[in-house]
Parts: C-alpha cells; sequence; structure tokens
C-alpha cells in the first residue's frame, strides 16, 4: 500500500536514514507499520538532528522536499505566495500516487493538505489533528479554517478526522482518538513515592511563551520561599530558555532548578519515574503527551485546563488545574504537599487510567484505519 503522509515537521536526513521529531516518529511508525510504502511531503532542516529526534523504523520512505512556509511576519508571507503554487503542486502529485492520504494538522502545510484533498473524494483519507479541537478555544484562523474543511462532509470526503477529546455536536468523520508512549509489556503496579520532602518537579516540552515554562520555574520558586523544599528539572529546548537562565541566576536558584535541554526519550523516561509532578502551565494543547506519560510512571500533573487536559486529570481526582492565579495554585499545591495520602490517591488514579493508553491499543485502532 502506498501512504502519502503531509507534514509541516522538519525532516533531517542522515545516514541512518530519514529522522525526525522522536515523538512524532515513534507514532508514524505506527502508520507505517507493514507491508507499507511511504511518500512524505515535508520541509527538509539544514541542521543537524540532536537527542530529541530518531529515525524511522520503517525506511521505505520517499521524501519530497518542501519549503517551510508561514505566516509570521512580511518576509515569510512574501516566501509563501512565492512557494504557495509549487508546494500545492507537490502535494497533488503525491497524493495522486497515494493508495491512502493521511494529513498531519494543524500547520501551513496541513492547511495546503485540506485543500488539495479535496480533489480526491474517492481515496480514503485521515487527519490527525493534534492541537485544540475544542470549539470555543481562540485559535489563529488558519486552525479554524483547516478544522471547518475537515468537519465539513460534503466538502470532504472519504474522511476520518482524529481529535483529542469528545466535543459535543460533531459531525460523522470526526473521531475522539488518543495517542500513547508506552508499550503494554512496560505496564507494572504504581512505585509508591514518598512525599516527605524534598518533592520534585518536572517540566518537559519547548521553552516557548505557549508553554509558559516561566510560570513553572516562579511557581517552585514561590514554594521555595514558603518553605517547601522542592526542585524543578526542565527538559526541552527554546526561546524562553535564556530568559529563565537569568531568572534562576538573579534569584539564585541554582541549586533549585536545573535546565537539561533535549534529552533522548530513556532519560525523559527515567525522570517521570523520579519526579512526583510534572507542571505544564501551557496557553494550548491537543493531547499533552507529557502529562499522560507522566502518569504512567505515577507523576502527579498540574496543568491548565485547555483542551481535553480536564477530562485527562478526571477534573482535579488525577491531578492538579492550574487557575494560572500564582497565590491561589501556590496554595493548592502547599495543602496537597501536606497530606501525602491525597497525593497517593492521585498518583494511583493517574497511573490507572494511563495504563490503558498503550502502543498496542494505539496500533490496533490505526491498522483499523489505515487498511
Amino acid at each position: 500500500m502506498k501512504l502519502c503522509v503531509i507534514t509541516h515537521t522538519a525532516h533531517f536526513r542522515t545516514p541512518q536514514g530519514w529522522q525526525a521529531y522522536g515523538p512524532y516518529v515513534r507514532e508514524m511508525d505506527l502508520w507505517m507499520k507493514g507491508e507499507v510504502e511511504t511518500l512524505i511531503v515535508a520541509p527538509v532542516a539544514k541542521n543537524s538532528p540532536d537527542a530529541i529526534h530518531q529515525s524511522y523504523a520503517n525506511q521505505n520512505i520517499l521524501l519530497k522536499r518542501i519549503p517551510a512556509v508561514s505566516l509570521t511576519n512580511i518576509w515569510e508571507l512574501v516566501k509563501t505566495v512565492v512557494y504557495g503554487p509549487w508546494v500545492l503542486w507537490q502535494i497533488f502529485r503525491a497524493m495522486q500516487k497515494a493508495d491512502h492520504i493521511h494529513l498531519r494538522c494543524p500547520g501551513n502545510i496541513g492547511l495546503a493538505g485540506c485543500v488539495v484533498q479535496l480533489l480526491f473524494p474517492r481515496k480514503k483519507k485521515t487527519a490527525k489533528y493534534a492541537g485544540n479541537w475544542d470549539p470555543n478555544a481562540k485559535q489563529p484562523w488558519s486552525y479554524r479554517l483547516q478544522r471547518r474543511l475537515l468537519s465539513n462532509t460534503s466538502l470532504t470526503k472519504n474522511m476520518k478526522v482524529l481529535v483529542y477529546g469528545q466535543w459535543p455536536d460533531q459531525t460523522s468523520n470526526v473521531l475522539p482518538f488518543m495517542t500513547a508512549t508506552y508499550h503494554s509489556h512496560e505496564v507494572a503496579p504504581l512505585v509508591k513515592r514518598d512525599y516527605s520532602q524534598p518533592i520534585r518537579f518536572l517540566f518537559v516540552g519547548s521553552l516557548s511563551k505557549g508553554k509558559r515554562p516561566k510560570y513553572a520555574v516562579e511557581l517552585i520558586h514561590a514554594l521555595v520561599r514558603a518553605g517547601i523544599s522542592c526542585s524543578l528539572d526542565l527538559y526541552g529546548e527554546g526561546t524562553m530558555r535564556k530568559a529563565i537562565q537569568d531568572y534562576v541566576a538573579v534569584n539564585g536558584l541554582e541549586d533549585r532548578i536545573r535546565l537539561h535541554g533535549n534529552q533522548t526519550a530513556a532519560t525523559v523516561k527515567q525522570a517521570f519515574k523520579d519526579a512526583h509532578f510534572v507542571v505544564l502551565p501551557s496557553k494550548s494543547e491537543g493531547w499533552p503527551k507529557v502529562l499522560a506519560e507522566g502518569m504512567f510512571w505515577g507523576c502527579i500533573p498540574i496543568a491548565t485546563p485547555v483542551s481535553c487536559v480536564p477530562w485527562m486529570l478526571g477534573e482535579g481526582e488525577r491531578g492538579i488545574i492550574l487557575s494560572l492565579n500564582p497565590v491561589m495554585d501556590l496554595n493548592v499545591i502547599k495543602e496537597l504537599i501536606a497530606d501525602p495520602s491525597v497525593l497517593a490517591r492521585m498518583a494511583e488514579a493517574g497511573h490507572d487510567w494511563s495504563t490503558d493508553y498503550t502502543i498496542e491499543t494505539f496500533q490496533e485502532k490505526i491498522q483499523a484505519l489505515i487498511w
């Protein structure tokens, strides 16, 4: 079978074959499993991959390189206008050759794929919408347009749209979906945590404004000032790194807050096993895998109520929902740290919930869609 994948994810050509962002590759390996010949339309990065990237397991790949397109400034807009027809043509040619078309949304390349797929009503198609599908969420116009195109069954034919969470009043082609990181053989009884201090917090994700890592840093600083013995380890890179480093230096928090940069999946897994809490104060999410991963290993999530996060956290039974009011959030966390029995119940509930979402379950659902 010929699978055509349209994605904005940057790829790297290496001696080991094509590489890309690790969590994306691990999921795509499930789509590409079996007798699948894959044609990927994607940008190719000029720099070298780092620890967060990995090779596809199935290297039966033909990659058609297109430029990354963006609408963030005038120069990027001009570049998009110039290269746009070429991008659309390459997507069209790839879809012509495919037995199954798979779109990765939202994103500018995903938007182009949403438009071009209208020309192939008879071909079997799926779209993975990895962003926030909440109908009431404030989102860029391009995201809203992708949602409308994908869910309009009069325009988009033979398409299954995979979204995170269950939302009311959706069209028949919109399916609640999930994702997974760990195998069923990794499911094990929860290792009980000792909630006597020091308490270890974890942040995993890009150090970008959208993920609000600075709020996590400020929250741990507030706990330290309140007399709580605690630390925060941050895994990831991004534009906020220097601001965080400066904050740590100015406030003398070098022994409390540590930045590790991008690390391998194995390193991050061990960090989940060692930590008590995983903090994610994001502005927007689709399915925040780091929360599900943390819960899998008994790490209690602390997160903002975006997208399907309240459902993942059982409306507060499996984790702490942030208000982004520093005083309120500080008091909630302090009260819970003072009651280890409640924390133990939260960790157990999160572990029981997250271990239902294994790679094997995920793969069965994917294979039912693709063949």
